[in-house]
Order: structure tokens, then C-alpha cells, then sequence
């Protein structure tokens, strides 16, 4: 039987998602929409993909892609351990995929790409761009005159 490719209601990327236990409530912290990094290539500690779905409704198997546009390749992969039963399509359901040391190597474009029993149902385009070491007054480290403590 063929099942229906489930609609994406939301897709986000955070720093991490907590769950409340007992009612299962979602809180995202630190949402995001780009990464600086000073060097490259460069490894992102910790975040978390939260995506929201509806019009779903038998066994799913879930997976998310990394996508370097750049170089149109698949740099990374999660998957959901487990089948997820979808009781209606009227109910939405909740994922979240929490990820370590996701690697970036260059500058650009990326994409997070959602899957259902193989079929992409989601995308979710983000900048990771080269970032300037900032000083305390704001400007860029390599502006700023030595501190030698002496006169003019």
C-alpha cells in the first residue's frame, strides 16, 4: 500500500529542543538561520533539527540529509532509529533530531533535507558563512592598532 507523502508544517534548526515530560510540549532554544565560523573547515558542536508534520498517516521511516549545495552532494545523514506509527493525518507529529559535530567544509550554502520511507517531504536552506573575529570595541582583531601601552 502506498502511503502519503506527509506536508511539512515546520522545520527549524536550534541550538537544542527540550520536552516536557508528561505533555510531550516542544520548546526550541536558540533558534538560528546561519553559522559564522572563523576557520575551515569547521565542526558545529551540537544543534537540533525540529520538524513538524501533517497529512501522515501508517509506519514511517524518517531520515535527514545535509546537503552542501555548493557542491550538490550529501555531506551528512540522520535517521530515525525506530518505525513512527502515524495514527491519522489529521493529528500533526513532531521530530526532532539532535545532532554532534556536524562538519562544514567551506563557506555556503546547506540544506537539511526531511525524508519519508524515501520520498523528501521538507527542506530547510541555511548560510554558513566566514566570520570576523570582532574586538571589544566591535572592529575586526586585525584593525585595531597594537596595545603596546606607550605614546605618540
Amino acid at each position: 500500500m502506498l502511503l502519503p507523502v506527509p506536508k511539512t508544517n515546520a522545520m527549524l534548526i536550534c541550538d537544542y529542543v527540550i520536552t516536557e515530560r508528561g505533555t510531550n510540549k516542544k520548546s526550541l532554544i536558540g533558534v538560528f538561520e546561519n553559522i559564522g565560523a572563523t576557520t575551515f573547515p569547521c565542526t558545529h558542536f551540537a544543534m537540533s533539527v525540529y520538524v513538524k508534520l501533517t497529512d501522515a498517516q501508517g509506519t514511517y521511516r524518517f531520515r535527514l540529509d545535509l546537503v552542501d549545495l555548493k557542491e550538490d552532494k550529501t555531506v551528512g545523514q540522520s535517521e530515525i532509529p525506530n518505525d513512527v506509527q502515524v495514527p491519522s493525518p489529521l493529528v500533526a507529529h513532531e521530530l526532532v533530531f539532535n545532532l554532534r559535530g556536524v562538519r562544514f567544509a567551506h563557506p555556503g550554502e546547506y540544506e537539511f533535507r526531511i525524508f519519508a520511507n524515501g520520498s523528501i517531504f521538507g527542506q530547510k536552506k541555511f548560510v554558513v558563512e566566514r566570520a570576523v573575529r570582532k574586538g571589544p570595541d566591535g572592529s575586526p582583531d586585525f584593525e585595531r592598532p597594537p596595545q603596546d601601552g606607550g605614546g605618540v
